[in-house]
């Protein structure tokens, strides 16, 4: 699947099942609340928290899941292309770092 594939399926499920986009203000606010939960785990899971009960049936896929469809819902209402987006700032990246990183000690 591609960016775009993932793009036009998200929209054509809004369409057919979700009624409508929720507003942009409000889907950030979704992202940040899926972004906690993908830290949830991912503190549980890699960092030196302990899991409570309630955290026990979430799964990392899903979460960075959810993440990518609030991400998705937004560029789709907001006009951007995740494709274009992704090639440019991979270039951009690529310009910008190209030896950054490789002359890095700490790394």
């Amino acid at each position: 699947m591609t960016l775009e594939n993932a793009q036009n399926q998200v929209d054509e499920w809004i369409k057919t099942f979700g009624v409508r986009y929720f507003g942009e203000l409000t889907n950030l606010a979704i992202l940040t609340e899926e972004v906690g939960e993908l830290a949830r785990i991912m503190a549980r899971t890699y960092g030196d928290q302990s899991f409570k009960k309630s955290d026990l049936k979430a799964e990392l896929a899903d979460e960075m899941a959810d993440v990518l469809w609030v991400l998705i819902c937004l560029a789709n209402q907001t006009g951007v292309n995740l494709t274009d987006a992704f090639e440019k700032n991979m270039q951009k990246k690529t310009a910008r770092d190209s030896e950054r990183h490789l002359q890095n000690t700490k790394l």
